[in-house]
């Protein structure tokens, strides 16, 4: 086995070193990973087109006139109220389509990637090293799925404050809570978004281990979540709606009631547990046999 990493792929170099280390941990590696994964051009760019939505979304509402009640997404009409309602508006906006984009393009990225820069090898040199690395891989898809929705709803909170008034926030439920309760929500909200997009990121990571191409495997994963969320919306196939990984992603709406409603948050986290069961044990079954020189 080489020693040194070719010199033509220097952004994979850390991980690579933190897997040939001879006492290299799992948390050593798992830090390497986040080093390569959040210090990626990439990765900024598809923070900062996330934070572009919200920015977007107030800019619009702050030139235009008054957005008739019942027109557009929910909460549009109540941001010149309260501007903390960007950051509700953006995540609700975001959640069908640009979340998904992105977090397909970093999960399909995950394997794929490494075996198409063909850094793979380096990265399986320590004894059982492919189930270290792909449980590495997945926490690093895992923390950009945490970073993604708090992006939004962080960029909508200081946008909206910058532009429009910010006080009480009147909830779905008709309770009003404080500015500083009302930015909690936003963060429970980022969370409950988090947990909806652990089974995506399962899937991406076993698409990832059936190709070198990773461009494939970020279009496979951002298909299949299109192909979900268009059956959710079948009436003929209701009887499989609960069982479609998007099936709650739209329930974050029981985070702004008094008292919180856990049930849609419980349930949305025990369907993601089986996606992330299922599809990790496919990509395991398949790395475990994957020819890395291939």
């Amino acid at each position: 086995m080489p020693s040194s990493l070719p010199a033509d792929i220097p952004e994979a170099a850390g991980t690579a070193r933190a897997a040939a280390a001879p006492r290299s941990s799992g948390l050593s590696l798992l830090a390497s990973e986040l080093k390569v994964l959040f210090g990626r051009r990439r990765t900024g760019a598809l923070l900062l087109a996330l934070a572009a939505i919200p920015v977007l979304i107030a800019v619009a509402v702050k030139v235009s006139s008054a957005v008739p009640a019942g027109r557009g997404p929910a909460f549009l009409d109540r941001i010149t109220q309260n501007g903390l309602f960007v950051a509700f508006t953006a995540m609700l906006v975001s959640v069908p389509l640009f979340m998904p984009l992105a977090v397909g393009v970093v999960a399909g990225d995950t394997i794929a990637g490494e075996a198409n820069l063909g850094t793979l090898r380096y990265l399986l040199v320590a004894p059982a090293g492919r189930v270290r690395l792909l449980l590495v891989k997945y926490a690093g898809a895992l923390a950009f799925c945490i970073v993604a929705p708090l992006t939004v709803g962080l960029a909508g909170a200081a946008i909206g404050a910058a532009l429009f008034p910010v006080g009480p926030v009147t909830l779905l439920s008709g309770g009003v809570v404080q500015p500083v309760e009302a930015a909690l929500r936003i963060v429970l909200i980022a969370a409950y978004l988090a947990v909806s997009l652990a089974g995506l990121s399962a899937i991406g990571l076993f698409l990832s281990t059936l190709t070198v191409v990773p461009v494939g495997a970020m279009a496979a994963t951002v298909v299949v979540s299109v192909v979900s969320q268009v059956m959710d919306q079948l009436p003929q196939l209701e009887w499989l709606h609960p069982w479609l990984f998007s099936h709650y992603w739209l329930g974050f709406g029981d985070m702004l009631r008094q008292p919180v409603l856990w049930d849609s948050f419980a349930s949305n986290a025990l369907l993601q547990a089986g996606y992330v069961a299922v599809f990790g044990a496919l990509a395991y079954g398949r790395f475990v046999t994957k020819d890395i020189l291939s």
